[in-house]
């Protein structure tokens, strides 16, 4: 999604932190990530930017513990991944990622939503050439920091973009340099708050407040189903 919504969204994000309804989906992630790289976060990637991710929305550690523990176990066999592609009110392209381990209820769960909403579920793949895979870090902005600096030690592990939004950076590469920008960042000794595969849109729509309302209403009922990990959307 555009700049200006991304950074609505990680403000409505961190008001959740608090909130139980962040922490299942937070579990499952935790729980795939475990399952398909091993339970030890210091030799799994995946599995500390989870826990690191979890931390920072304020997850019990117990809780973190817990989602570990189950991918051994034959719940974390049942989560499977799934994707929904979309038009929402006035257009909108709604790209939706799952993690389910009943996907009837799913798929008419977020059916429903759309329905709803006067949107539509579109065939799977009629959006995925609509948007980029981004490997997306935010962090704090370290005092003293130079961006220009930091941009720089970056570009040589796939940095594309960097930003700063309110005192949080956000690190922007392609997919596939998720790894080594990762291990620059922690090697440069910085503790990423979140980071995470996300899908940027190539080219973004701007609407009308009033239609924001609307769109915004079935991105937030999307968003509040247990089952919907990201929801990502061509706003500007």
């Amino acid at each position: 999604m555009g700049r200006a919504f991304e950074y609505r969204r990680a403000a409505k994000e961190k008001r959740w932190g608090t909130m139980s309804r962040i922490f299942p989906k937070l579990a499952k992630t935790i729980t795939m990530a475990a399952k398909a790289g091993g339970p030890d976060p210091d030799m799994n990637p995946q599995l500390r930017l989870a826990i690191q991710t979890a931390k920072a929305q304020n997850m019990p550690k117990d809780n973190i513990e817990a989602a570990i523990k189950r991918a051994s176990g034959k719940d974390a066999a049942d989560i499977a991944e799934v994707n929904f592609e979309g038009k929402g009110p006035h257009g909108a392209l709604i790209f939706v990622e799952c993690a389910t381990d009943n996907n009837n209820r799913t798929v008419a769960n977020v059916r429903s939503y759309f329905n709803k909403s006067g949107g539509e579920l579109l065939k799977t793949g009629s959006l995925e050439f609509m948007f980029d895979r981004k490997a997306v870090f935010e962090f704090d902005s370290p005092e003293g920091t130079d961006l220009e600096e930091l941009e720089l030690e970056l570009i040589d592990a796939g940095l594309d973009e960097l930003d700063e939004n309110e005192g949080t950076i956000y690190v922007y590469g392609d997919y596939t340099s998720f790894g080594s920008l990762q291990e620059a960042l922690e090697g440069m000794g910085i503790e990423v708050k979140k980071a995470s595969l996300q899908r940027v849109p190539n080219n973004p729509q701007s609407f009308s407040e009033a239609q924001m309302e609307e769109v915004e209403k079935l991105i937030d009922k999307l968003e509040e189903d247990d089952d919907v990990q990201a929801v990502y959307t061509n706003i500007e």
